[in-house]
């Protein structure tokens, strides 16, 4: 069974990729960005997958690759073109090399026009394909930097692109207007800039007269792209918080488990969002929580304190992770999320005052 996500970045409109094989938990993530690596290392760990490559389209000039941070958290190899330039990567690809995860395979295909190093992937049965910036939905990437050449990009989406299956579904690297995926057929019939009877000087002619102005992020997203994202020595990272183990999830939540809560002990203050009969009720509660029960949370907000790092606790984990949106919203920094709530602590064997023995 093929595991497949799509996700987005807001901020330069880039699609990530998530592909894996479930029977054997290899996966490979197609174009992740730099911002959103806790992110796309949450699904993983939550789909449980085992993370083996991350692959480049190309080098991207909007946004930073989160190839190398990737590598540091999860252990996974980068892949990009050997025609990209780009210093740094574990393999660099040439046309019709194969990246394999579990028993499915990625083909990659060289389709410059862009860049001169822009791959298109092509998954083993030929229903989908990763085009990067060559080919978008009803459109095509710029030619007009980074060795782009309109004649190259069309004869690479005619000769590498558009002879895949009519049905093989084709996803961009990037779009503008909320459009996720196309197919071959309606690219071949649609596209103003490359589809129907358009040819190779109609096409050159459209590009060379776009005058977009260059992307906001060139001169930084290029020099660390050509470094597979690795930051310069002395550049700092967002790294995760240090107070407790905390994880991070695919919901966008810092939760902690039982045990390192225990393990943090007095150096973060616990807020039980439970009403009151529950907070004595038969799953009692956790030494030292102070209860403030969710509808009263923003009101009492100035009765925690703000110089300690704050665990919510609810039943289950669910009122709790609200709870930590709105503190959020409150301005609190140092929060987290006790998983599994109440019902987790006591599964655990952890201590509580009150409750049922």
């Amino acid at each position: 069974m093929l595991v497949f996500r799509q996700l987005f970045d807001s901020s330069s409109s880039t699609y990530t990729y998530l592909l894996g094989d479930r029977h054997s938990g290899d996966a490979v993530l197609i174009d992740p960005v730099f911002e959103q690596v806790r992110r796309d290392a949450a699904l993983v760990h939550e789909l449980r997958l085992r993370l083996l490559w991350t692959l480049d389209t190309h080098v991207h000039a909007d946004h930073v690759t989160g190839a190398w941070l990737l590598k540091q958290r999860a252990g996974s190899a980068i892949a990009l073109s050997a025609a990209s330039g780009a210093s740094g990567a574990d393999r660099l690809l040439e046309h019709g090399d194969r990246i394999s995860f579990g028993k499915r395979y990625i083909e990659a295909r060289a389709t410059p026009g862009h860049t001169s190093g822009c791959l298109t992937y092509v998954l083993d049965d030929e229903s989908m394909a990763f085009t990067g910036d060559c080919l978008l939905i009803r459109g095509s990437g710029r030619t007009d930097f980074q060795q782009g050449n309109p004649a190259a990009m069309y004869r690479s989406v005619h000769e590498r692109i558009f002879t895949l299956p009519t049905t093989c579904l084709l996803y961009p690297a990037h779009d503008y207007h909320g459009l996720t995926v196309t197919s071959v057929d309606e690219e071949r019939s649609y596209n103003p800039r490359l589809g129907g009877d358009i040819s190779v000087e109609d096409f050159t002619g459209y590009m060379n007269n776009l005058g977009l102005p260059h992307p906001k992020k060139l001169d930084v997203a290029v020099p660390a792209n050509l470094k597979c994202g690795q930051p310069d020595v002395g550049q700092a990272t967002a790294g995760d918080p240090q107070w407790a183990r905390l994880t991070f999830t695919f919901g966008g939540i810092w939760e902690l488990q039982p045990q390192a809560l225990e393990e943090a002990g007095e150096r973060v203050q616990i807020i039980d969002v439970r009403q009151p009969d529950e907070f004595s009720g038969a799953l009692g509660h956790i030494r030292g929580a102070k209860l403030i029960p969710l509808d009263q949370l923003h009101r009492r907000v100035e009765e925690i304190d703000r110089t300690r790092p704050v665990v919510t606790v609810c039943r289950s984990g669910a009122r709790s992770a609200q709870a930590v949106v709105m503190l959020q919203k409150d301005g609190f920094q140092d929060l987290a999320n006790l998983a599994g709530g109440m019902l987790r602590w006591r599964a655990e064997g952890c201590s509580v005052e009150g409750g049922a023995a």
